[in-house]
């Protein structure tokens, strides 16, 4: 299981290149990608798509985001992470679920809405890392009737910071019988240079 933190870092990796939240089994998922750094244009693409609403920036953004998944990767499935549905509401759209659309046309399996959100979570930016686990924490559930025994599923989502929320929804998936979850976002926060708070580096791009 690795996040691929990048290795410089306050919490050491050990001889496997594996953080301390990974050798505890806190991640959930079992392998992390992602194609550049929360940071300069890609950033300001990731705004303008979620919160300017600018839905045709999907395709782009999914063009990204399918060229950061290696080909030998196979999956059964591809899941978006979910909006709380008064989120949804608000932003007319779940921009996971358009990104993940995007990927599974190109790999050519399918799109499974298989994760609700069952709990209106606080926003995470400003929280603690432990915050963040504490906040989503039990947030997700997989639908009803649905049982995933041995899937290998990709779950995708715009930006990933602490990994809490993809935590939370791999572990779901996995109580439901998913073998192995492997996570894809856009972009990454490089969290190196600063305890408790995003840090923004130059030098991270391609897979992190």
């Amino acid at each position: 299981m690795a996040c691929r933190t990048p290795f410089r870092n306050a919490f050491p990796l050990d001889a496997e290149g594996r953080c301390a939240l990974c050798r505890s089994g806190m991640r959930g998922y079992d392998a992390a990608y992602c194609f550049g750094a929360y940071e300069g244009t890609l950033r300001e693409l990731i705004h303008l798509f979620k919160y300017g609403r600018i839905k045709p920036l999907a395709r782009t953004l999914g063009e990204l985001l399918a060229g950061a998944l290696p080909l030998e990767e196979q999956f059964a499935a591809v899941v978006p992470v979910p909006l709380h549905w008064s989120r949804a509401w608000q932003r007319g759209f779940n921009q996971s679920e358009l990104l993940a659309r995007f990927v599974a046309r190109r790999r050519r399996v399918p799109v499974r809405n298989l994760l609700r959100r069952v709990k209106a979570t606080r926003a995470q930016a400003g929280l603690s890392d432990h915050g963040r686990r504490e906040n989503v924490a039990s947030a997700f559930q997989v639908r009803r009737s649905r049982r995933l025994d041995g899937l290998n599923l990709l779950l995708v989502d715009d930006v990933m910071t602490t990994g809490s929320t993809a935590a939370s929804c791999a572990r779901a998936l996995k109580r439901a019988g998913a073998r192995r979850v492997a996570l894809l976002t856009i972009a990454r926060v490089d969290r190196r240079f600063q305890v408790g708070a995003p840090a923004v580096a130059s030098t991270l791009g391609g897979h992190l």
